[in-house]
């Protein structure tokens, strides 16, 4: 009988034993104090180093953008080629040139002095030639994009610290996806990299963050909370992120409607209290190409809370809005560096200047 309740007990302790470990692997590491997490994939091998979901070589991005861009409704470089190779070319033609470069939301600026100086050169040259228009336009629209700006990334720190990258804007226009393409080719590079969810307002964002970390790598910290401030999210990030060694830190925000003053003094409130632990040395603004002048608009706005060091402009494939390109370069003195035109991975890529040019009157 000892013998049988001594072999009952052995079995209930191995029982407890093996359900309290299960439990302990379920919950996962134990978050660090502050009420804040840091994530990992499960699936990560043993040896710390993800299966990265390697995006295309540059190169290759940059041919499938432009390849895209020219297929699309290229209703401004067409438009402007088909004015341009008319037989006569007066002051009536030289009006619908002006119009259409507006239709397009080049600006009225830029505009006028693209048709001026194609008004000269059509004088001087005295050319009726179609493939020597088409180059003329080639090279004043080249002038106006700007080739010169420097569109490089900050992406590394200095001093010890990481580089910190914020990525703002309005609602909608694919701040977080950004994000994640960006982190996509940068862990492609061998950067070492932390994501921090600092959009706390936005139902399941932070999972949204978490999901592109997961998939190329890299950990997030987030809040265990919804509605934390957004503010201390983004600080306890560069502060893990200095703490690692990593080279660079990239930080979600909410999407503000440019029109609200609480929410752009909580981004202007972000970027004070995350330069208390490092400095920013990149802000980028995420625009929605389609949105035309309203995208001005957004980009004065959010200039006057951060200084933006960049555009990302998304949905670049609506062509006939392309010319917020060269509105915006003029209006804030800021250039565009990265565009993307569609919902894949691999729909973003450095903005080159002549590439650009190129698809539009291709």
């Amino acid at each position: 009988m000892n013998d049988t309740l001594t072999l009952i007990l052995y079995i209930v302790l191995g029982v407890a034993v093996l359900v309290g470990l299960a439990t302990v692997l379920m919950r996962g590491p134990k978050a660090p104090p502050g009420g804040y997490s840091s994530t990992r994939d499960a699936n990560d091998p043993a040896d710390g180093k993800p299966s990265v979901d390697s995006p295309a070589p540059v190169a290759g991005r940059l041919v499938r953008l432009r390849e895209r861009l020219a297929r699309s409704n290229n209703m401004l470089g067409k438009g402007l080629l088909a004015l341009l190779s008319r037989d006569k070319i007066d002051q009536d033609v030289w009006d619908e040139v002006e119009e259409t470069l507006l239709m397009a939301d080049l600006g009225s600026e830029p505009s006028m002095r693209l048709v001026e100086a194609l008004q000269s050169r059509v004088r001087v040259e005295g050319t009726e030639d179609p493939a020597h228009v088409k180059q003329m336009l080639r090279e004043e629209l080249l002038k106006v994009v700007n080739p010169d700006l420097d569109r490089s990334l900050k992406l590394d720190g200095a001093d010890g610290n990481p580089g910190v990258v914020l990525v703002v804007g309005v609602n909608g226009v694919g701040k977080t996806t950004t994000v994640g393409k960006l982190a996509r080719v940068m862990v492609a590079e061998d950067k070492q990299l932390l994501l921090g969810a600092a959009d706390t307002f936005r139902a399941a964002a932070a999972d949204q963050l978490q999901t592109w970390g997961n998939r190329v790598g890299v950990e997030t910290v987030r809040s265990e909370k919804d509605g934390a401030d957004p503010a201390s999210v983004a600080f306890e990030t560069i502060k893990e992120g200095k703490q690692r060694g990593v080279d660079t830190v990239m930080i979600d925000t909410a999407g503000r409607l440019q029109n609200k003053a609480g929410l752009m003094d909580q981004l202007g409130k972000i970027k004070r209290v995350v330069e208390k632990e490092a400095p920013v040395t990149e802000v980028l603004l995420v625009i929605d190409a389609t949105t035309g002048q309203n995208g001005m608009v957004q980009a004065k706005v959010f200039a006057e809370v951060v200084d933006i060091t960049g555009i990302v402009l998304t949905k670049l494939d609506g062509t006939a809005k392309g010319g917020i390109v060269v509105a915006i370069q003029e209006t804030l003195g800021v250039p565009v560096k990265l565009v993307g035109l569609g919902e894949g991975p691999d729909d973003l890529a450095p903005f080159d200047a002549e590439g650009f040019v190129d698809a539009l009157i291709d």
